[in-house]
């Protein structure tokens, strides 16, 4: 009778003690098997990653990834929040949200804007000079807002010239279409929005007249990059067949097919916004890694964005630009 309650006793000491370790072998499995969080929105050079993710090379590649849609903004706020890994944005608008306290490393540029980021203006206004006195709107701080600031030096105007709106960037159409405003800071496929919003409005200016103002980057947290170092790796590799599908005569339907789905527009309406876009593979973003003065590296690139945010008082600190770029990942063979 002693001998068997002892045998119940260690029975159930030994359940208490597996238990625990079972549960703490599930927990651990499954924080294993948490994929890499990305966030995205309709820029058309990351909507490319839908070709990826449609295909399923994610799986073939054996790296387990998550795309988040998100309006710009949004996704941005989410990557701040740590909500997620990664986000795709702009390198000047990595600043800015670094400088807010969510710094993050550019492992991948996955494009220049070649037009697709815009000055938009109503009829009547040809030139950005026209607009001295009239209201603008722009997403203060972000990537228009530059490209805004950059036109008005070229034209030789003063900040004073213009009255700055902030917006956010998916209101410019009903901005545009508003009796106050005169242009807005846009980028495609809103600008498409916008123009319909605003009969007869153009563009008078755009990132195709600076090229390397604007590149687009995968920006991962930091202690991302240093745990997943593996994974963030193979997503780079994926870069490169991502741009070859999109841009071989053979594919491309298929992969603007793909592309207008995410983004709700139609495949004719998608073709002309991949000639806005100019994505760069591997190779091409290796050149762009170079330090150098000016729009074609992008330390350059991100310096001259730090010089503006700063001087805007986007951010109180002048960044240490250096510090958010690692080429190390676009430079592997």
């Amino acid at each position: 009778m002693v001998t068997r309650r002892l045998k119940n006793m260690v029975q159930h000491l030994l359940a208490g003690i597996v238990l625990p370790v079972v549960s703490l072998g599930f927990a651990l499995t499954a924080h294993a098997a948490e994929p890499l969080k990305i966030g995205y929105s309709d820029w058309p050079g990351w909507v490319a990653w839908q070709v990826a993710i449609d295909k399923g090379w994610f799986k073939e590649a054996d790296v387990n990834v998550k795309f988040e849609w998100f309006d710009y903004s949004a996704s941005m706020d989410a990557f701040a929040a740590g909500k997620i890994d990664a986000v795709l944005m702009t390198n000047g608008d990595a600043l800015v949200t670094g400088a807010g306290g969510a710094r993050s490393t550019m492992i991948l540029i996955t494009d220049y804007s070649n037009g697709n980021d815009m000055i938009l203006a109503k009829p009547g206004i040809k030139s950005v000079t026209d607009l001295k006195g009239k209201k603008v709107a722009v997403e203060t701080g972000l990537v228009e807002h530059l490209l805004l600031r950059n036109a008005m030096k070229k034209a030789g105007m003063k900040a004073g010239d213009i009255e700055i709106v902030n917006s956010k960037t998916n209101e410019m159409p009903q901005m545009l279409a508003s009796k106050d405003i005169d242009a807005v800071g846009v980028w495609e496929p809103i600008a498409g929005q916008a123009r319909k919003a605003a009969p007869g409005s153009k563009a008078i200016y755009t990132s195709a007249d600076e090229p390397g103002l604007i590149y687009d980057v995968l920006a991962v947290n930091p202690s991302s990059v240093n745990a997943h170092r593996a994974e963030w790796q193979k997503v780079v590799k994926l870069w490169d067949r991502v741009v070859s599908y999109i841009e071989d005569p053979k594919t491309q339907a298929d992969a603007v097919k793909i592309m207008a789905a995410r983004s709700g527009i139609s495949t004719a309406e998608y073709l002309p916004l991949l000639k806005g876009t100019k994505l760069l593979s591997l190779e091409e973003g290796r050149k762009v890694y170079v330090k150098a003065i000016g729009y074609q590296s992008l330390y350059g690139s991100t310096e001259i964005a730090n010089t503006f945010n700063w001087y805007n008082k986007v951010y109180g600190l002048s960044q240490n630009v250096s510090g958010y770029i690692d080429p190390s990942f676009t430079n592997a063979k």
